[in-house]
């Protein structure tokens, strides 16, 4: 897949927070001296964030070189290589941490993504995120989140309009703010969630094109399935779980939102070890 390409402007903001006014501790090795580097995992992940990984050191060395043992959205086994550097030693000390940062991370976020994507593997469900993602992280979260092989909702709220409980309140009713949201013209998916099938049913009367089930009991998803009948499309959010998608999938639903995706997410275990003055690998297992 072709990756979302990082914006340097947040690179040097993530470096700023660490470096700050300047590495003191790398100060301490000659500026002309030269490193190599290797990445391990130590645990199975989805490699996922290459591109801001390289755009770390990138920033700090332009010379700095990377190879990468395997490609972005493939597996890996713990104590697997994932890559190796060559370049200033400076750079690679000052750069480890922002870089791993965000390789851990994104890779944290495809690696449940595939999780999720292959739970409802043979059905015609699609799995998407949602916006619970880390503040500055949407752009690059929502990508691992296609990295992984699930789908992405709404970028944001400028793409999408999506009706929730305290929408409705403040419109008065379903219907209402359906209509507020059409006379927008914006040419944007509008969405409507609902809590019941009387809901339901007011949002199909609305001539809402997609709705979506918050905390649906299967039986009450099937019910809405066959009160819909194609007339609509169907997504199910809140307490969706490894152990349950399957089954909601099976209730013959188009989409199944999963906030954990993003916001749940346990940092991949990564190592990186720097050997100065070395020209060839430094393999830190």
């Amino acid at each position: 897949m072709t990756p979302t390409l990082p914006n340097p402007n947040d690179i040097d903001r993530f470096l700023a927070e660490d470096v700050g006014t300047g590495d003191l501790t790398a100060s301490i090795l000659p500026a002309t001296a030269m490193a190599a580097a290797s990445v391990i995992t130590r645990e199975t992940m989805v490699l996922c964030g290459q591109p801001w990984f390289a755009a770390v050191f990138s920033r700090l060395d332009p010379t700095l070189q990377i190879a990468w043992d395997i490609e972005e959205g493939t597996e890996a086994q713990p104590g697997e290589r994932l890559c190796t550097l060559q370049g200033s030693a400076r750079a690679l000390m000052t750069g480890e941490r922002t870089a791993l940062n965000l390789l851990q991370t994104l890779s944290a976020t495809a690696t449940l993504s595939r999780q999720f994507a292959r739970a409802v593997t043979g059905t015609a469900v699609r799995v998407l995120d949602t916006r619970k993602t880390l503040p500055g992280l949407r752009d690059a979260q929502k990508y691992a989140v296609r990295c992984g092989g699930c789908h992405n909702h709404r970028i944001g709220l400028y793409d999408g309009i999506l009706i929730k409980e305290n929408h409705i309140l403040a419109a008065g009713s379903i219907t209402q703010a359906v209509r507020q949201a059409q006379a927008l013209d914006a040419g944007v998916m509008i969405e409507v969630e609902v809590e019941s099938t009387d809901e339901l049913k007011e949002a199909l009367d609305a001539g809402v094109m997609r709705i979506l089930l918050d905390e649906f009991s299967l039986p009450m998803m099937r019910e809405a399935v066959a009160i819909t009948k194609g007339c609509a499309e169907l997504e199910v959010s809140g307490s969706v779980t490894l152990d349950n998608i399957r089954d909601i999938a099976a209730t013959g639903v188009d989409y199944i939102s999963v906030g954990a995706l993003t916001k749940n997410v346990h940092a991949i275990d990564l190592s990186m070890r720097v050997v100065i003055g070395a020209r060839g690998d430094a393999d830190p297992r």
